[in-house]
């Protein structure tokens, strides 16, 4: 993987997970696939789920809540927007509504877009974790979530 696709690059403290992915498509794409509620519907999921419920109000103070599925297993969460500055970052709280109080912890998203030769890198980080066991789970969830925006993002660059 190169770094500037990586997954907690060297010097990451351990309670937090960083993400990082070059995607071929420009910072004004990027951040509007990222903040548009009918775009956000389509990508966000890892591998295999469907999203049956996806509410979205983009704005500091507004939220979000949806749901994932697969197997006919739903995990439900939620979070709110605390710093939008299109089209360069975004800052929002995560939560799973699993009822399992280590596992529905609350963390803090920080998403950057920065402008870079070959497209816009995409920096995702979240924290705090309390666990190796759950930044690791979280990492591999993510990291299918923005396989799929980038799939996304590069079919909007290219609609057919």
């Amino acid at each position: 993987m190169s770094p500037l696709n990586s997954i907690n690059p060297a010097g990451t403290p351990a309670d937090v997970l960083v993400l990082q992915r070059l995607i071929d498509a420009p910072r004004d794409l990027v951040f509007e696939v990222w903040s548009d509620p009918l775009h956000v519907a389509e990508w966000w999921r890892p591998a295999g789920y469907t999203t049956p419920v996806f509410e979205m109000d983009f704005r500091v103070g507004g939220g979000f809540r949806y749901c994932i599925r697969k197997a006919g297993r739903d995990g439900w969460a939620r979070g709110i927007y605390r710093d939008i500055v299109p089209p360069s970052r975004l800052a929002f709280t995560f939560q799973w509504q699993s009822g399992d109080v280590a596992h529905d912890a609350e963390t803090l998203v920080t998403v950057t877009f920065e402008v870079r030769e070959g497209g816009t890198l995409l920096t995702f980080r979240q924290e705090p974790f309390s666990t190796s066991e759950s930044r690791h789970g979280h990492g591999v969830g993510w990291n299918q979530v923005l396989e799929s925006f980038e799939s996304f993002v590069l079919a909007q660059r290219n609609p057919k």
